[in-house]
């Protein structure tokens, strides 16, 4: 019986041409009944799911040779879209927001494409069919009127309210937070039309802020009957005879620890280290064996299937596996029988070449449960601190520890040798009281014990993934791909600008030429800058069934194989291996062809749900940082220069929180944002605002429907190239002229100098017809530079399922986010080809207010907004200030 990857090939092939049912009826040879009409019922199934398309005369064929692509919509909070192809090698293809139909964020759609550039790099394209949706309900707070009501999506990348008739309300008032779902999608100039489906509480309701995160990413809270049922059935401990039934490798008399954090439950990973009596070292990783437990397509399987990865909020973590498993028999508590797959890895004394490895079935008994903060000082003590206390109670345990700091830092030297890229950004906690409420933010430390763990899951998922590689059975891999040869050449001029060559040429640049670039700026001035564009040329990191690479750890093999209680893909593995080891390092042709099958949608899947758990975690930490700011409002902070855009600079703060001061707000002179070096000048002072700049600031607002946060100058610095005076306005006149209102007047979101506008949110009237303006706050922009946006790295930590290592804040999940990297989208010049102007509407002919007559409007100004705001300079006056301004930007070149 011929499968659907089979099938898919076949008709990829260049010879094919579309043919009907019974054509391939007779080409693939099938005579049986039952056999064909399986076939017939594949066939449905993948035109179903776009895989393949019938055309009008009953034909089918893959949408690629039919000018088509099948991908999945990632939307932007301002309306337009991209297409991230099935097809990984593809480019994305930009999608206009009349192109979207009523596709929405994270729909699978068929795309036709439109237009192309000449490269073939960039294209256009618009939707030709929605083949699943990924929106089924929505969040957000319900607006009641007389006869209707509307409900405002939490989720900005719905730039439409939601058309709910009264009797679907189910009594829900205004102000209250409320689940919609969708019953009509939106059409052209239709809004989505919905009905309530559940009552959060009001939107100011402790509690309902975190609720309404999990109910907009569709977050599972409780685990089904039958999943419940077939873990409570699991058993509590181990017997001897299925140990010795199973043949596993008794390690229960070695010297084995588990080094987490102080408050995880979950302990899915071991390690030992001891030197050999030929000198070399004998590393010992030891990973929970969840896939015994957790059988392939049984109950607990698919529904860790369905999740894909535990998500860590900042208040509850919603587990993979239920916590009879996850806590219990999976968890290689201390003094306790536990089932375990181990890899064993022999290195070299002297060049640390790994020389040794062996994979099997085993049973372990864990000595001791340490954590990071124990670790940590029984290695750091000194004169000062002895930590006499510490060293008596785990006395035994010492050597070890000291046998495992070296061997982890010389596998570290090691791998920053070959090329592995280090980025070390500030990460932070959140603490919360009983009731949800922020008491604290406290920055994550990385510690040599962090460290430790680190790269020993590091050396075991490579020994795995190369091992089973070779053994050529089917296997889910971590990879991480090349960087685009255009971002990349982007981002070598960027740093060429600050005197750093990077040796190499596009995509043929060895990662150790950055990680070489990354050493040379530490503690620079220009190091914050330089590591983030560097981190956002990159491309995410993600599943795959095919080996690639991993350009980020210099890694030719990778998988994740150390965590199978938190991802799915680690359980997926585990029993591919314990299969494999049970039948000699093989498996039978039909079994490798089922595997086969299956191992690309689930590394799609895998990736997708991973992406999902990282786009809640940052919400709830944006949540939770405003509100801490919240009784903040007013205080003064010293905080660090860490994005410069063309509508303000964003500084973050000693406890990672960030806010920006948008150009609306710095009153003292005009700014220019010049995009090569990432910098603001000012045109008359030649002021010039770069990343990792100091200034102080003061908190002025904090908007918790948008979870941003603003910042003004307590006092404005910046590095000034001239001494002219700053410029002071004359009594009575606004930011932009007098105030009898030729400048405007100034809105809550602080964009001075333009006038109000209207609601244009579409749903007041009586009619659910209506197309909604877009939603803007203070800074919807959004930081692209912040390190809170991830790019998908891999740094292993086995912390209780913290990504630590992992950097999974991914520029290209953010809504908010636009990467100048991106060729999609080009940004529109005015008149005189300038582009980065702080006016975004200011481009087009405006009237001078001095001498009543319209002028190219060339300068920049303050506050800019999508409208157009305030009166342009002269033609004169603007030629003049610029030549002032690109003497300061000389200046500047010339310093660096």
């Amino acid at each position: 019986m011929i499968n659907e990857s089979q099938l898919l090939e076949f008709m990829k092939e260049i010879a094919y041409k579309p043919m009907t049912y019974s054509e391939l009826e007779q080409h693939f040879n099938i005579t049986d009944a039952a056999e064909f009409k399986s076939f017939l019922k594949m066939l449905v199934a993948l035109e179903e799911q776009g895989k393949i398309i019938r055309t009008r005369n009953e034909r089918f064929g893959v949408p690629e040779r039919m000018n088509l692509l099948r991908g999945t919509v990632q939307a932007h909070a301002k309306g337009f879209a991209f297409l991230i192809p099935d097809d990984s090698e593809h480019p994305d293809v930009y999608l206009h927001a009349n192109d979207l139909k009523s596709a929405m964020n994270g729909d699978v759609v068929l795309v036709r494409i439109t237009s192309k550039s000449e490269s073939g790099g960039r294209m256009e394209g618009e939707v030709v069919r929605v083949v699943q949706r990924a929106i089924t309900q929505v969040v957000g707070v319900l607006e009641d009127h007389e006869s209707f009501a509307f409900v405002m999506p939490d989720d900005q990348r719905i730039n439409r309210d939601i058309f709910i008739p009264k009797a679907k309300t189910m009594g829900a008032v205004s102000g209250q937070k409320v689940v919609v779902k969708i019953q009509v999608y939106p059409e052209g100039r239709s809004a989505a039309e919905g009905e309530v489906i559940e009552i959060l509480g009001h939107k100011n309701d402790p509690g309902v802020d975190i609720l309404s995160i999990i109910r907009k990413h569709q977050l599972p809270e409780h685990f089904p009957e039958e999943v419940m049922a077939e873990a409570i059935a699991a058993p509590e401990v181990i017997t001897e005879d299925e140990i010795v039934s199973q043949g596993r490798r008794d390690l229960r008399n070695e010297v084995i620890v588990t080094i987490d954090g102080a408050d995880a439950k979950d302990l899915d990973d071991a390690v030992h280290v001891k030197r050999l009596e030929n000198g070399n070292y004998l590393l010992g990783v030891h990973i929970a064996d969840v896939g015994y437990y957790v059988k392939e397509r049984s109950a607990l399987d698919q529904e860790a299937f369905r999740r894909g990865t535990s998500v860590y909020l900042v208040d509850r973590v919603i587990p993979m596996l239920p916590h009879r498993l996850s806590n219990g028999i999976c968890s290689l508590n201390p003094k306790v029988d536990r089932l375990t797959l181990s890899c064993e890895m022999e290195f070299e004394a002297g060049t640390l070449k790994q020389v040794r490895h062996d994979i099997f079935t085993s049973v372990i008994r864990t000595t001791e449960r340490m954590t990071y903060s124990d670790v940590r000082k029984i290695l750091l003590a000194d004169e000062e601190n002895p930590e006499t206390e510490l060293k008596e109670k785990y006395a035994s345990l010492l050597d070890m520890f000291k046998l495992m700091e070296e061997l982890a830092m010389g596998l570290r030297r090691k791998r920053m040798k070959r090329g592995a890229i280090d980025f070390d950004f500030q990460e932070s906690k959140i603490i919360v009281d009983e009731q949800g409420k922020p008491i604290d933010i406290v920055k994550r430390e990385r510690t040599i014990a962090e460290q430790i763990i680190e790269e020993f899951m590091l050396a075991a998922n490579e020994t795995v993934a190369e091992h089973f590689y070779w053994l050529k059975v089917p296997f889910l891999y971590r990879i991480h791909e090349d960087p685009d040869q255009e971002k990349l050449q982007t981002f070598m001029t960027f740093a060429a600008n600050f005197g750093h060559i990077i040796k190499g040429k596009g995509n043929s640049v060895h990662p150790r030429a950055l990680q070489t670039l990354l050493e040379s700026i530490n503690g620079t001035k220009e190091e914050t800058v330089i590591s983030t564009m560097l981190l956002r040329s990159m491309k995410q990191a993600k599943y795959d069934s095919q080996s690639l690479g991993h350009f980020g750890l210099a890694a030719e093999y990778y998988s994740h194989f150390t965590s199978p209680i938190r991802r799915y893909p680690d359980l997926v593995i585990h029993r591919i291996m314990r299969e494999v080891i049970s039948n000699g390092g093989t498996l039978s042709p039909q079994r490798h062809d089922a595997l086969s099958a299956r191992m690309q949608d689930i590394a799609q899947h895998s990736s997708q749900r991973e992406r999902v758990a990282v786009e809640a975690e940052r919400d709830t930490d944006r949540l939770k940082k405003c509100e801490y700011m919240l009784d903040k409002v007013g205080e003064t902070y010293t905080g660090i220069i860490s994005s410069v855009t063309s509508f303000g600079l964003f500084v973050e703060l000693d406890n990672t929180v960030e806010g920006l001061i948008r150009l609306g707000d710095m009153t003292d002179d005009y700014y220019h944002f010049h995009q090569e070096h990432m910098i603001l000048v000012g045109e008359r002072t030649s002021k010039i605002y770069r990343i990792g700049d100091e200034v102080e600031i003061i908190v002025s607002r904090v908007n918790m429907a948008d979870h941003t946060i603003d910042f003004e100058f307590v006092k404005q610095g910046g590095s000034s190239h001239s001494g002219a005076p700053r410029f002071k306005r004359k009594e009575g006149e606004g930011r932009y002229g007098k105030s009898d209102g030729a400048g405007g007047t100034r809105s809550k979101a602080g964009q001075g100098g333009r006038k109000p506008k209207e609601d244009t949110r579409g749903g007041r009237g009586r009619s659910k017809d209506f197309k909604r303006g877009p939603r803007t706050s203070a800074n919807a922009e959004g930081n692209p530079w912040s390190a809170e946006q991830p790019l998908i790295f891999d740094f292993e930590d086995e912390d209780s399922g913290e990504n630590r290592g992992e950097f999974i804040r991914s520029s290209e999940n953010d809504p908010y986010y636009s990467n100048p990297f991106d060729a999609g989208i080009k940004k529109k010049s005015d008149k005189k080809g300038k582009q980065g102007s702080q006016a975004r509407g200011g481009s087009g002919p405006a009237l001078n207010k001095k001498r009543k007559k319209k002028t190219s409007s060339s300068g920049v100004f303050n506050g800019g907004s999508s409208e157009g705001s305030g009166i342009s300079l002269t033609a004169k006056k603007a030629k003049k200030k610029k030549t002032k301004a690109k003497k300061a930007m000389a200046s500047f070149v010339r310093k660096k």
